[in-house]
């Protein structure tokens, strides 16, 4: 098997990123309503595991995790205060990250991968110009 110069095997373009960010929407708010009940639980007992019903919803948190990667992006915000979503691509022939926060309508932002958030810019409107005219 050839190896890759990549890192990830799927590469998002941004309108494919964008026609699953719906789907991507309802699996955050599940991720970040689960992880508040989580903390919800852990201050009413004091104690992290105490509560029996922390067990299941961190099970389900796994599962909303998965669920993300099966269709290829990675959840980032492990405080869980805005709902950070990673979408592998590549943009000048350079493997990216474009970069989806719950708090806004609609994928604009891009970064490096060793940029991380701090390093997010927009997407160049060339590439969605580009497929647009693709898909006509």
């Amino acid at each position: 098997m050839p190896h890759s110069k990549y890192q990830f095997e799927k590469h998002f373009t941004p309108a494919e990123a964008s026609r699953t960010l719906p789907l991507v929407k309802r699996i955050v708010k599940d991720i970040l309503d689960t992880a508040h009940q989580i903390h919800s639980l852990q201050q009413m007992t004091g104690d992290p595991g105490a509560h029996p019903q922390v067990q299941a919803l961190e099970d389900q948190l796994r599962g909303f995790f998965e669920e993300l990667e099966s269709l290829g992006c990675f959840y980032k915000d492990w405080n869980y205060n805005i709902g950070l979503v990673d979408f592998p691509a590549i943009i000048n022939d350079r493997e990216v990250f474009l970069c989806w926060r719950s708090d806004e309508p609609e994928l604009r932002f891009y970064h490096r991968i060793e940029d991380g958030y701090r390093g997010r810019q927009p997407i160049p409107k060339a590439l969605f110009e580009q497929q647009r005219k693709e898909m006509e």
